[in-house]
């Protein structure tokens, strides 16, 4: 019985979503409102329970690692950005975690994007597929290159790198569509074999 509810539950909840596509109207709304609800609550107890508690309450109040009072005081002043007097309070904790992230990943990219990018086409000329790929990253580099102008043959090779570029784009959205197509293939069998059982 609860499983044959909770289809129908959902079945209702996406046909609301689908709406849309007519109109914008309340069954959209209610269905969005409850969406945005439902993940807020899920996210401020899962934050609860499985970041705050177990990296913050416990190590503090029960192991006494009294080190955790900086991070709970920075905390605090985060949330001082609700009061508009002592607002400027929370420039502090903000400007801490800026940079301390900005630090850790400028180091993490490096090593993940740049450097690996590098050595991905550091590669022998030995195949058809090599060679297109080491065409493609220096024509389209040479498209950024705007210390010149793009005319001759530095222009030539800055079209074929836009022509890269656009292939590149392409395909990124042609798989976001699919990605997007396939969520629709999955609710539309999940109406008509779970909820109708038509197929």
């Amino acid at each position: 019985m609860v499983q044959i509810i909770g289809i129908w539950v959902a079945s209702l909840l996406t046909l609301c979503i689908f709406s849309f596509l007519y109109k914008d109207n309340p069954f959209y709304k209610f269905a969005e409102h409850l969406f945005v609800g439902v993940s807020a609550g899920y996210w401020a107890m899962y934050s609860w329970y499985n970041i705050l508690v177990p990296n913050l309450g416990r190590p503090l109040f029960i192991e006494h690692e009294f080190i955790l009072v900086i991070p709970l005081i920075l905390g605090i002043l985060m949330l001082l950005r609700l009061f508009p007097k002592v607002g400027w309070l929370s420039r502090w904790p903000l400007a801490f975690i800026v940079g301390m992230t900005s630090g850790y990943y400028l180091v993490t990219f490096l090593q993940t994007n740049a450097l690996e990018q590098v050595r991905a086409t550091i590669i022998p000329l030995n195949h058809i597929n090599n060679i297109i790929l080491i065409i493609g990253v220096l024509t389209g580099l040479l498209y950024f290159f705007f210390s010149t102008r793009h005319k001759g043959g530095i222009g030539f090779a800055a079209r074929i790198g836009r022509m890269f570029l656009m292939v590149a784009f392409g395909a990124s959205f042609g798989y976001t569509v699919m990605a997007r197509i396939s969520l629709l293939i999955g609710r539309m069998y999940f109406l008509l074999g779970e909820w109708l059982h038509i197929i």
